[in-house]
């Protein structure tokens, strides 16, 4: 198979790179747990013209996991190498070549750890995800697995789930998908590697989750009761992890910070100045020694179980962190619940583009292009319908794009035009976009979730144009009925990628998307809330990167349930994205869109993380 009977891109400076495609079959989904059973490498020149191809079956040393998925049981596995043995030959085809594969950072965290197994350098410094690359150019497909992008491009598959032929299909999806973002002049999301999510940064055994609500505090002189928040600091007589043991046998919850919710602070120096004694003292948080909290663990009352009881009705109102700061916060409309899909609306299934103009013109007018019912787009791609110009927009290096796709290009005006008025937004003939049957939320939307079995995972993508130098970062928060996090492990973010129980996940896709992954079913029982925000890194605002779009998905390759483009003002430096929150019995999905002038560390003190 050749890349070059689609498009020799070795003239393309922006495209033309040595490629190495991979794909894996493993005996499960957690990489720093489970093992690769097969690998395929396929090696492609800047030419197109395939250089290399190595394939082969791997005896991981355990069970195989789910055989009805890849065929790989025991037997077959038995007198194939260890990855081990092949490993340098895998690490020589993968030097110096971008790593490609569907859904990249699947792959590239399972070769992640089995290189660190063998005590081995993984030699990739740049990967491409084709799953992120057909994000951005929007091909008109039922959904982005592979299946249906091969259908989609004309990629004949004969055995899915075998490493070799899904390795072939990817070729020939990597092929025309790379033939499209050349002709779209989409920018490919490279990502510098090691990822995120890098063996050093494996998450720690799960705490034990309490399975109390928190009571408060307790009464003066009274007992402690199941469900309190206890915080320890400083030197023990008793050994640390025996004193968080039979805390936690007794049904007390456990905390590595303390905040206005902290029940009491278990120390034997209370004037110590150590962060936690000086945040107990300001928070006025009571204070005892060692000796009297063992006394009291053996007097503990029983408290209110979470899952004897509803959940509580969370406000509808989005709560700020609790972390005294200074911040310019854009205020958050009523939420309401959109529209139903099947209300017809002047812009139909339009997706626009806006070039130009102010950030407050640019960002007025995406508002616009919501409320008739169309979907605001930041990057141009193939679900474009039309352009919408502001003075300054002819300047944009994707105007020449535009007019090459013969896009139509509108003024402003056209955005109030009448629904009368023949060019203005009833124009039925515009093609019907990819997502549009995604719902289209405004900023402070709440979409109600299916209640889990029927779909316990879900995909919060947060993307924007690649127009700046800054970096963004995309952290998620596991909060409970306090709206503070059970530990600091339920802080998710670059360094630390995954919750300790695995229910929720940062994936980076590229260096303009960020994506988290949250399976509900697996969240702790105290768990009422995920915030997902993201924060600059550095002096720009979110004024300077524009608008960030959202999308939610149940899966990584589905297609969106919903999406929404979010504006910042111009001083941001810190955004409130979306969270997925309880209310009575049901999960519900909220576009939230609420700007913080402080950086990242005062949100993160705010939800009660302890920041050293």
């Amino acid at each position: 198979m050749s890349l070059a009977t689609a498009l020799d891109v070795s003239r393309l400076p922006d495209y033309a790179y040595d490629w190495a495609l991979v794909d894996v079959e493993t005996s499960g989904l957690v990489a720093r747990r489970d093992r690769v059973l097969s690998i395929a490498v396929l090696t492609f020149g800047p030419d197109g013209v395939q250089t290399g191809e190595f394939s082969t079956l791997l005896n991981p040393g355990c069970d195989p996991g789910p055989v009805h998925v890849h065929g790989l049981t025991a037997e077959r596995l038995s007198g194939a190498p260890t990855f081990g043995q092949v490993a340098g030959r895998i690490g020589a085809l993968l030097q110096d070549r971008v790593m490609v594969a569907h859904n990249a950072q699947f792959d590239y965290d399972f070769l992640a750890h089995e290189f660190a197994r063998a005590r081995l350098y993984l030699p990739v410094s740049q990967r491409l995800c084709t799953l992120a690359l057909n994000r951005r150019v929007e091909p008109p497909a039922a959904d982005l697995s592979l299946a249906s992008l091969a259908a989609h491009y004309g990629v004949p598959q004969t055995r899915a789930h075998d490493a070799l032929d899904d390795a072939r299909v990817l070729a020939g999806i990597f092929r025309s998908s790379l033939s499209e973002a050349a002709r779209l002049d989409v920018p490919l999301p490279l990502v510098s590697c090691p990822p995120r999510q890098d063996p050093q940064f494996a998450p720690n055994p799960p705490k034990t989750p309490c399975a109390y609500r928190n009571p408060g505090r307790p009464a003066p002189g009274g007992p402690l009761v199941q469900g309190m928040k206890v915080a320890v600091t400083g030197e023990t007589a008793t050994s640390r992890a025996e004193l968080v043991a039979r805390a936690v046998a007794a049904g007390l919850n456990i905390m590595s910070s303390v905040s206005r919710h902290t029940s009491v602070l278990v120390t034997n120096d209370a004037a110590s100045g150590s962060a936690k004694a000086r945040r107990a003292i300001a928070e006025g948080v009571p204070v005892i020694d060692e000796h009297a909290f063992l006394k009291l663990l053996g007097e503990v009352r029983p408290g209110t179980p979470h899952e004897n009881q509803a959940p509580p009705m969370v406000s509808e109102a989005v709560p700020p962190p609790a972390a005294t700061v200074t911040a310019s916060v854009v205020d958050v409309p009523t939420p309401r619940r959109p529209e139903p899909a099947r209300l017809v609306k002047p812009f139909g299934r339009r997706r626009v583009l806006v070039l130009g103009g102010t950030h407050e013109e640019a960002s007025a007018a995406r508002a616009r292009i919501v409320e008739m019912g169309g979907a605001a787009a930041i990057n141009l791609s193939a679900g474009v319908t039309d352009v919408v110009l502001f003075p300054g927009g002819e300047l944009d290096r994707r105007m020449a794009r535009v007019a090459s796709l013969g896009l139509p290009v509108r003024e402003p005006a056209w955005l109030g035009a009448p629904v009368s008025d023949p060019a203005g937004p009833t124009d039925v003939h515009a093609p019907a976009p990819a997502g549009a049957t995604a719902d289209v939320l405004p900023r402070g939307g709440v979409l109600d979730l299916p209640a889990p079995p029927a779909v316990g995972h879900w995909h919060v993508s947060a993307s924007w144009a690649q127009q700046t130098t800054c970096e963004i970062d995309v952290v998620a928060f596991v909060l409970d009925e306090d709206e503070q996090v059970s530990c600091d492990g339920d802080f998710v973010f670059y360094g630390a990628p995954e919750s300790p129980d695995g229910s929720v996940r940062l994936l980076c896709d590229g260096p303009t998307e960020q994506t988290v992954a949250v399976d509900l079913a697996a969240l702790p029982p105290a768990a009422r809330r995920i915030a997902i925000a993201a924060a600059v890194d550095g002096a720009a605002t979110f004024g300077d990167i524009g608008a960030v779009q959202l999308a939610l998905a149940p899966g990584v390759d589905a297609p969106a349930t919903a999406q929404a483009t979010l504006d910042a003002a111009t001083s941001e430096r810190t955004l409130l994205l979306a969270e997925i929150y309880r209310r009575g019995p049901r999960w519900r999905f909220r576009a939230v869109g609420q700007g913080y002038d402080h950086g990242l560390e005062a949100l993160v003190r705010g939800y009660g993380v302890d920041v050293e």
